[in-house]
């Protein structure tokens, strides 16, 4: 529907705490920690801190798949951070990231730590040589698809989902600014994709790991529930691309981790070691969630 009236910003702005809708209780136009609370540590070098939105899914997969590649030193504690509840705003976090956002990564080994979901795709992908290509071409070439995910993304999360799916109203003028927006970008990929049979060439990557959780979801109907809205139907080698991903295993397993949505079979809230994927493992922990 269209704006019934126009709204004039004031000369000087000022916070209203109760405006923001399901989010409006962990927004502020201020960082730093609202309170003092330690991070879990589990046995592994790698500790991540994160929840199963799409950038989340993006570092569990990654993950998985070095896991699956038989890279033992890729073994990873995965602790659920519930950002609604304002758990990004510890002090032990916000010395991890200090811009309070999922997902965040610390290498205790090697002492360091690592935040904004690219640049953790990246350490990890140089740590263990794997999923960037090395010839210098190629890996420009992925690095430029990685870089655009992370440019695009917000106008698909922040923009299109927010105010289709999560405002407190629903407005004409941004909705269709991002729709319009979220179609362009699907189309690049589209175009991308029929040349290609990953993101860059045929060298599945962490351009594609990185791409998956955000568009590939998108096409496949579990975000937003914006599948007719948007006709995801109309882009079939962005389909093709998604359906492909899906189906590898360490992909399947990765996009589970610290769930808390959905069919229990499908969440994983925390995992510490490969055998939590076990199904009543799932059960337990969704159980003492509950508790």
């Amino acid at each position: 529907m269209s704006e019934t009236s126009t709204y004039q910003p004031p000369r000087v702005w000022t916070w209203d705490t109760e405006n923001g809708g399901n989010w409006a209780s962990i927004n502020r136009p201020i960082a730093g920690p609202t309170h003092e609370a330690a991070l879990p540590r589990g046995k592994h070098p790698l500790q991540l801190y994160s929840l199963a939105t799409p950038n989340g899914q993006k570092v569990t997969i990654l993950l998985e798949e070095l896991l699956a590649l038989g890279e033992t030193g890729a073994e990873y504690d995965a602790h659920l951070i519930r950002i609604t509840e304002g758990e990004q705003f510890s002090t032990g976090f916000v010395a991890i990231n200090p811009n309070s956002k999922i997902p965040a990564l610390l290498d205790s080994e090697a002492g360091i730590r690592v935040f904004e979901s690219g640049s953790i795709l990246l350490y990890l992908a140089e740590k263990f040589g794997q999923f960037l290509p090395k010839d210098t071409a190629a890996r420009t070439e992925a690095l430029n698809w990685l870089f655009w995910l992370q440019g695009s993304a917000p106008y698909l999360g922040g923009g299109f989902g927010h105010f289709y799916a999560y405002a407190p109203e629903k407005f004409e003028y941004p909705i269709n600014r991002f729709a319009m927006e979220a179609k362009r970008q699907m189309d690049v990929l589209d175009r991308e994709l029929a040349e290609h049979r990953y993101l860059g060439g045929d060298e599945y990557s962490i351009a594609d790991i990185a791409t998956w959780p955000w568009y590939g979801n998108l096409v496949l109907g579990d975000a937003y529930d914006a599948g007719e809205f948007l006709q995801v139907e109309n882009y079939r080698n962005l389909h093709r691309w998604a359906q492909e991903i899906l189906a590898r295993p360490a992909v399947q397993r990765g996009r589970i981790v610290n769930r808390t949505k959905g069919d229990l079979s499908e969440q994983l809230h925390e995992r510490h070691d490969a055998s939590d994927f076990d199904l009543k493992t799932q059960d337990k922990l969704a159980a003492a969630s509950d508790a």
